[in-house]
């Protein structure tokens, strides 16, 4: 059986400003976030890959000082991963929650990340707790988890993939608060660039105009668009030393396709970005 990738950090601890994983808001999400928290709203968030969705959960969590725990969905994501299941050790058995069930409990935050690849007979376990009952059913233990206000249940997924089998039934859908994610605008991806890896403005400028224009060319037999995500790669690994141009083609050329023919069109926009 698969197992989902939790996140626990300790809910005890106060976070600090140091403690707060850097982001850098786009428009209003961080108001929209504290209200859908404070007025106890699920929340959906939509966008493609990198372009930090999950940072952004990552940063709320800490900013609000409530334990998060992280969800990486799959096909074989099954209700019992994400509530809990009985297992057996040398003194017999015992149960043992699920994620999302430790966040109820915790008054945490619980980040279902792309959602759209679970079952969707595995969502319905959502439904209990966004909707005015903000209760978790455990069906197996008997008890009814009702969630304490602090609780929060976040779900993202990127629009780019749906398809009529992966798409979220509307039943769902409207079930959630939604926030649409895209790309920074030139000048605040290069602050997060610069940030995130200290590498110089002028690089950090040169490589947010060289994903500019290989975003251009999503049309041309690309499935995706480069993120964010693999600019901050190719500057950190241009930062400690590795050749511009080598850096590029192995954070961000070979991550998006592996046709060799696409691969040298897109090399030539590197070579035309970087002056050679």
């Amino acid at each position: 059986m698969a197992t989902p990738v939790i996140s626990i950090p300790e809910a005890t601890n106060p976070h600090v400003a140091s403690d707060i994983p850097f982001y850098k808001p786009h428009g209003n999400e961080v108001e929209l976030f504290d209200h859908a928290f404070n007025k106890q709203l699920p929340l959906l968030i939509k966008g493609p890959t990198g372009c930090g969705k999950t940072r952004f959960v990552t940063h709320m969590a800490a900013r609000l000082n409530r334990p998060l725990y992280t969800v990486a969905c799959h096909d074989d994501l099954t209700a019992t991963d994400l509530v809990g299941r009985h297992l057996i050790n040398n003194s017999g058995t015992y149960w043992n929650d699920g994620p999302l069930t430790r966040a109820v409990r915790e008054g945490g935050i619980c980040y279902l990340d792309e959602v759209v690849e679970a079952r969707k007979d595995t969502t319905v376990v959502l439904h209990p707790l966004t909707d005015d009952r903000r209760i978790l059913p455990l069906e197996r233990t008997g008890e009814i988890l009702q969630a304490p206000p602090q609780f929060m249940l976040v779900v993202s997924y990127n629009p780019g993939y749906q398809n009529f089998l992966k798409g979220m039934k509307p039943s769902t859908r409207q079930r959630f608060v939604s926030l649409r994610f895209g790309f920074p605008e030139p000048e605040l991806e290069q602050e997060v660039v610069m940030t995130e890896t200290g590498i110089d403005p002028e690089m950090a400028k040169l490589l947010v105009k060289l994903v500019s224009a290989l975003r251009s060319l999503k049309a041309h037999d690309l499935e995706e668009v480069a993120s964010t995500r693999l600019v901050v790669y190719a500057a950190s690994l241009i930062k400690n030393g590795f050749p511009p141009i080598d850096a590029c083609r192995a954070a961000l050329v070979e991550a998006l396709t592996d046709d060799e023919e696409i691969i040298a069109a897109l090399m030539e926009v590197v070579y035309a970005c970087f002056g050679e």
